[in-house]
Formats: structure tokens, C-alpha cells, sequence
């Protein structure tokens, strides 16, 4: 092994090598969070959940930054070379439509549409926020799909929280 590889393995062996609690700066994972900004992020959760169920279109497009918040549940790798290779080559694996077609899908949709969320985890620093958890997506009595689901959420001026994107996993009719 020449010399120059030997340092470029080593310093490349050191990079993903985990990080020593000692050697971890004090600002690492210190948040500025408040309990009422906590309280007000779960109330963002709890109406998400109650605009679904009741078909609230306003309430539900009242939680979100802007109407263009990205909202996707990414195709998977293979999914996106297949299109890639068969239909465009540009495909990303995101659908174009976003929010708007979700919201639309709500109103329209004549069962009862529900999503239950499961391990909420909220990580919030200032004026920005995480929001992570496990769910079920219903129709009716039916689960259609489940999987991971993560928010990013961001305090506007007025001092509300929005939804700022929306991304999950879906896994399909749990088995």
C-alpha cells in the first residue's frame, strides 16, 4: 500500500469512525425548545388528525407553511431507475402534485379517512422543528398503508407553527 493510500484510508477510516463522547463539542444536542412551543406543535399534531377525520379542508391548510409545501412519499430506489429507464429520465421518484392533490383526495374521498400516529418524537430548536412518528393511514376500517412519517415544521412571524414538509414511508396493507 503506497503511503498517500495508506492516509487516504486512514483519514477515510477515522471519518466514519464513531465520535467519542469526550470529544463531542457541548452545544451538541443542547435545543432552545419552550413547553409551549412543544404544546403548540402537538396541537398542530392533534388538528392535522382532526382535519382528516372531519374533512376540514381550511383547518387542514391552515397548518401548513404555504400551499407548496413539499409533500412526498419518495419512490423507492429501484422504482425510480425502472421509470428512469423505461419512461423519463429525469424522474426523481417525487410526485409533482404535493399537498394540494392531497388535500383534494381528503375532501373528495366519501369514507371516513383517518391517520393515527404512534411513538411522536418532536426535536425542536427556536424556530425550527422535527416532528417524527410511526403511522397507519385509514380509509374507512381499512389501514392502506403504514410506515415512517416526518414533519418539518417552521415558526412563522405570527408566532404559529406550520408544516413546512411532510415525508413517509408507505409500506402498504400491514400483513
Amino acid at each position: 500500500m503506497s503511503l498517500s493510500f495508506r492516509a487516504a484510508f486512514l483519514a477515510a477510516a477515522l471519518m466514519c469512525s464513531p465520535v467519542l463522547a469526550a470529544d463531542v463539542p457541548s452545544h451538541v444536542g443542547r435545543y432552545e425548545s419552550t413547553p409551549e412551543d412543544i404544546a403548540a406543535i402537538n396541537k398542530v399534531v392533534q388538528d392535522f388528525q382532526s382535519a382528516l377525520k372531519s374533512k376540514d379542508i381550511k383547518l387542514l391548510s391552515s397548518l401548513m407553511f404555504n400551499s407548496n409545501v413539499l409533500w412526498a412519499s419518495p419512490a423507492s430506489p429501484a422504482v425510480v431507475a425502472k421509470v428512469r429507464e423505461n419512461v423519463d429520465v429525469n424522474f426523481d421518484g417525487l410526485n409533482p402534485y404535493g399537498y394540494p392533490s392531497f388535500a383534494e383526495f381528503i375532501k373528495s374521498e366519501k369514507k371516513v379517512v383517518e391517520e393515527r400516529f404512534y411513538n411522536v418524537r418532536i426535536t425542536q430548536d427556536r424556530h425550527v422543528a422535527f416532528v417524527l412518528f410511526d403511522f397507519d393511514f385509514r380509509i374507512g376500517d381499512e389501514v392502506i398503508n403504514h410506515g415512517l412519517e416526518a414533519w418539518q415544521m417552521l415558526k412563522g412571524v405570527d408566532g404559529k407553527w406550520k408544516i413546512a414538509s411532510v415525508y413517509w414511508s408507505s409500506k402498504g396493507k400491514p400483513k
